[in-house]
């Protein structure tokens, strides 16, 4: 009855808009880089007669509707030099416009009116913007620019530490961000266990992270979007560009196919610091390389084709015994249509394969898994009115989960062949949503999914009595495997489970005044894969799981309001948001779970819940010789997985507890200084709560063995982690021939040589028989230097 009520809701606000006699006229196009025709995403196009303006799309198209009339159009965009154009609209009509970066020596142009004033207005909350000149700013260990670890200087970001892949929002899971690299699924986002990520910082164009309000158009995790577009290569000239670091290097070419049509982007990267080793007889090497690809075309003014791809992959060799390579390998094809001057859709077909081998020497075998998707999807943008934009589409994916193939090396190994049953899955969704202004004060986004996951059939499939494959044992109060019954078999044709969520979204936005505003948002999100892992930071053997019988699908309500405010004519911008998240069947492990190369993992995992809450706030310094930002967190996230009856206590007695990666503060300052115009100093400054753990807090000998006695789960916290960044950047080619460029980056990570733990581990001390903590910290104070080069 709720959801009969709320969708009547949405589509009576869908049918509302204010009613104008007047007679419409398009207005249209494409916003462009005036040097190399790459489209701009998210340009602000500001119409202040008719006090409305409209955003370029994920493709650099933007569409309008205003009465006819001669029109000042304000296009701005960071970065980039602004411009005004007259423009006398007394018919549809077709306008691209091109923006110069703001670095080139042209007159500026002063916009007079509020540009800032239409992000307070819009509905978007919990999202999180950063270009790529910003990110390259900042300081980052090894001097490799890197967009995930630019994340977790926002608030509600972080990781479970230096080393550590992946990232947490909003103390969510790291398998709940859903990770978008031209909107094709990436599995694993980093490079050498999370020194690096894989997104190559040369061939970003955009990045937009979703902490919350998520539009309807995203759906299959429950904690985050990054959507990540890579750029699409220079129509008009051919161009190189490249960094060399002290242990990575870059390069990226670019150019046209056809001049102003087509185009192509190639890029690179591979570290090298595995050959150093060699000269020092060390057998052991740790290396990354990657490579992005994009091809671009312009059939004609409607009608644009894509293809794009990654290919990335991690070798980490012990002794010429132990081999470990993994990585993600992504191909899109995409077709952009313009159907008419109101309607821009984009079709898009999807290949994703992440892929993970040992190859272990000493004893004999090859060890494969993976998870492969193909994903089709077609997405509309159907612009009404200046007033009310319509975003619906369909998606559909299908999965194969390999979660373990042992093959012997020769006939010599003493392995036998073994497979764990691979699995497979079908997932669709539907959508539409819509951006509407309501009144000169209230804006909305609002709009339904519909999703459903369709658990097809498998080689074997388990039964067990009570179809209950954790057994509670009373006696020894612990919960254990349940004996499997019998196996059935089953063919992938066949649907062996089936689940249906509708998920509803809605953001509305408050304005007080031009200045500020205030933004509330609600989100129902269904995720139905699931990482296998014990923990806190991803490691490449765990492995992905699909809901099923046992393994439900997780369900997240998220709300959140917020406080939006720009000061002193925009030099500075504040955002507070509060938030609290709540996740159904979120799934844990009994104690002792064995996750490796488990056939049955249904029989370690329990479905519990999940809730965190929090406060967030930012404080930006926009313009100036001095930016940057003020970052805080104030957070809390728990799990609880109670007994499934009263005679049982479930995990940690049913009470809830923190989980590995909850911070209570975390703070974050970065700041940019221009110098002079060829020197720019920054810094980053970073404190958080140590990560929570487990101790022990008893030991008991039994036949000679010490065997310790750990207390409540995660009730005790590694030290506090804090360290200073500090880089600098010399562009000795101010004022010189700008055919060539280059500049030098000088960087120290960790300055005053923080120790931070990573670990503390517990030990018995040889010489005084006394025991002791021992902390293992990863990285002191590290030097780097980076020469960077484009022509």
């Amino acid at each position: 009855m709720k959801y009969r009520n709320l969708a009547f809701l949405l589509i009576s606000l869908f049918l509302y808009h204010p009613i104008n006699a007047q007679e419409l006229f398009t207005l249209n196009g494409v916003v462009t880089d005036v040097s190399s025709n790459e489209t701009l995403i998210g340009v602000n196009l500001i119409i202040p007669e008719a006090k409305t303006g409209v955003v370029t799309n994920d493709y650099g198209y933007y569409s309008i509707k205003l009465p006819q009339g001669v029109y000042e159009i304000e296009i701005t965009y960071l970065g980039y030099r602004s411009i005004i154009e007259t423009v006398q609209l007394d018919t549809d009509k077709k306008l691209d416009f091109q923006l110069s970066e703001a670095s080139e020596n042209l007159e500026e142009v002063v916009i007079t009116s509020d540009i800032e004033g239409l992000n307070i207005r819009k509905p978007e909350m919990s999202v999180n913007k950063l270009s790529i000149s910003t990110i390259q700013k900042l300081p980052v260990v090894f001097g490799e620019v890197d967009v995930v670890k630019s994340l977790l200087l926002l608030p509600g970001v972080s990781n479970a530490g230096e080393g550590s892949s992946g990232f947490n929002v909003r103390g969510g899971a790291v398998d709940q961000n859903l990770i978008l690299l031209d909107e094709a699924t990436i599995y694993n986002s980093s490079h050498l266990f999370g020194l690096f990520s894989v997104f190559n910082p040369d061939a970003i164009k955009d990045l937009k992270l979703y902490k919350g309000g998520i539009p309807a158009k995203y759906g299959g995790r429950v904690s985050s979007v990054l959507d990540i577009y890579q750029r699409d290569g220079n129509s008009k000239e051919f161009k190189m560009q490249g960094g060399i670091g002290a242990i990575s290097s870059r390069l990226l070419a670019e150019g046209p196919i056809v001049k102003d049509k087509g185009s192509f982007l190639v890029a690179g990267r591979s570290s090298y610091a595995h050959l150093f080793l060699k000269l020092t007889d060390n057998e052991n090497s740790a290396y990354f390389y990657d490579l992005n690809t994009k091809l671009s075309y312009n059939l004609d003014d409607r009608n644009k084709l894509l293809l794009s791809g990654y290919f990335g992959r991690d070798v980490f060799n012990i002794s010429q015994n132990f081999e470990n390579t993994y990585g993600n390998a992504v191909l899109n094809l995409r077709w952009n249509h313009i159907f008419s001057d109101n309607i821009f859709t984009n079709l898009s077909v999807i290949y994703s394969d992440y892929y993970y081998g040992l190859n272990l020497n000493f004893v004999g075998f090859n060890w494969d898994s993976g998870i492969k998707n193909l994903n089709i999807k077609y997405d509309f943008n159907h612009y009404i009115n200046d007033n009310l934009q319509l975003k619906y589409g369909i998606q559909n994916t299908y999965y194969e989960f390999n979660p373990g193939e042992i093959e012997p090396i020769d006939e010599d190994s003493g392995i036998n062949y073994f497979k764990l049953n691979n699995k497979y899955a079908f997932e669709n969704g539907i959508y539409i949503s819509a951006e509407q202004k309501l009144s000169d004060k209230f804006s909305a986004e609002y709009g339904l999914r519909l999703s459903n996951f369709f658990r097809l059939g498998q080689d074997e499939i388990n039964i067990y009595e009570n179809n209950n494959p954790v057994e509670y044992d009373p006696e020894r109060d612990i919960y254990r495997e349940a004996d499997i019954l019998e196996t059935l078999q089953s063919s992938r044709g066949d649907i062996i489970e089936t689940f249906t969520n509708l998920e509803p979204r809605i953001a509305v936005s408050y304005a007080l005044n031009d200045d500020q505003s205030f933004k509330v948002s609600y989100n129902r999100m269904t995720q139905y894969l699931h990482l296998i892992s014990n923990t806190s930071s991803p490691t490449p053997l765990d492995v992905w799981a699909p809901s099923g019988d046992f393994i439900k699908p997780q369900k997240l309500d998220q709300y959140a309001i917020g406080y939006f405010r720009n000061f002193r004519n925009n030099n500075y911008s504040l955002e507070v948001e509060s938030f609290y998240k709540n996740i159904d069947n979120r799934i844990d492990y009994i104690d002792g779970a064995n996750l490796i190369a488990n056939n049955a993992i249904e029989r370690v995992v329990l479905n519990g819940e999940a809730r965190a809450y929090g406060l967030e706030l930012l404080l930006r310094k926009n313009k100036g010789r001095f930016t940057g930002w003020l970052g805080y967190t104030l957070s809390r996230s728990e799990q609880r997985t109670p007994g499934r009856t009263s005679m049982e206590p479930g995990i940690n007695n049913g009470d809830r507890y923190r989980t590995n990666y909850d911070k209570t503060h975390d703070l974050s300052m970065t700041g940019s200084y221009d110098l002079n115009k060829k020197w720019q100093l920054n810094a980053n400054f970073i404190f958080q709560t140590g990560l929570a753990t487990t101790y022990p807090t008893a030991q008991y000998d039994y036949e000679g063995i010490t065997i310790p006695v750990y207390g409540e789960r995660n009730g005790d916290r590694l030290p506090e982690y804090h360290r200073l960044d500090l880089s600098a950047t010399y562009n000795p080619n101010i004022g010189k021939d700008r055919k060539f460029e280059s500049y030098w980056n000088f960087g120290i990570y960790n300055v005053y040589n923080r120790q931070n733990a990573y670990s503390i581990n517990f030990r018995e001390n040889a010489d005084t028989g006394q025991n002791e903590a021992v902390r293992l910290s990863l990285f002191g104070i590290i030097p780097s230097i980076t020469y960077n080069f484009k022509f």
